[in-house]
């Protein structure tokens, strides 16, 4: 039998993004759905694609599709918590990357939520993988690294 892993911690990501819950997150539990996490994903990865990487989901030719994700939850958040989404690249591949997510409560140091999110990026009319354009390759390298600083937004 193996032992369930440690909660990721903030000094493990370099990129950071707030997110505000909403009422209409929780469940008849109380707490945030597990289906919500998966958005937190989406929108941390999405800002750091849109502002730091150039990415243009509406008119650019090269699109991500997400092709994975999971999720392993360690404590539950709840409405009016505030959502701290960590992010850094796992894995940079020619035309994919895998994304590693920490999900935070608050100010708590500890993960509540730590999960994995894959995109490859293909040509828009094609649907073909394609390799990762200069700009966006440069800003996945910058979250690649542990030992980057810690940027909030």
């Amino acid at each position: 039998m193996t032992s369930r892993p440690e909660p990721p911690r903030r000094g493990d990501f370099p990129y950071f993004r707030s997110i505000t819950t909403r009422w209409m997150d929780n469940d008849l539990y109380g707490h945030v759905n597990n289906v919500v996490y998966y958005s937190y994903f989406d929108t941390v990865i999405a800002h750091y694609l849109m502002e730091e990487g150039g990415l243009d989901p509406w008119r650019g030719e090269v699109i991500g599709y997400a092709v994975e994700s999971g999720c392993r939850y360690f404590r539950p958040l709840a409405f009016p918590d505030r959502v701290e989404a960590g992010l850094r690249v796992a894995r940079l591949g020619n035309s994919s990357v895998t994304y590693a997510v920490g999900i935070f409560r608050n100010d708590e140091e500890e993960a509540c939520a730590a999960g994995h999110f894959v995109h490859v990026f293909v040509d828009r009319k094609s649907e073909r993988p394609v390799p990762l354009p200069p700009a966006l390759r440069r800003a996945l390298a910058r979250i690649t690294a542990q030992e980057s600083p810690a940027r909030s937004r």
